[in-house]
């Protein structure tokens, strides 16, 4: 239990909902718009979650304009999926102690 170092990026928790939705979505890009709707966040708090989570290499921001409109795709790296498993398993090792 005294080992149990948090992923200090994935572990705040609008971050590890982002990472949650990105991984386990039906598809493997979601829109900023979809994130935003989808977790009850707002423009800013999700533009700055997701530039903390770019800046590590979790995920992959893509910006282009769609029927004269700006359009922002989210999908998840390979080192943000293998990080949220490992955040993941860390976690669940670390609780396995806890008895109903």
């Amino acid at each position: 239990m005294e080992n149990f170092q948090p992923n200090k990026i994935i572990h705040e928790p609008p971050r590890l909902k982002i990472m949650v939705a990105l991984a386990s979505g039906r598809t493997s890009v979601m829109t900023f718009s979809d994130i935003k709707e989808q977790l009850g966040m707002t423009s800013g708090n999700l533009s700055v979650q997701l530039k903390t989570l770019e800046s590590a290499g979790y995920i992959r921001i893509e910006k282009y304009i769609e029927d004269n409109k700006s359009r922002t795709d989210v999908s998840i790296t390979p080192a943000g999926k293998d990080a949220l498993i490992a955040y993941m398993e860390s976690l669940e090792t670390f609780l396995s102690g806890v008895k109903k």
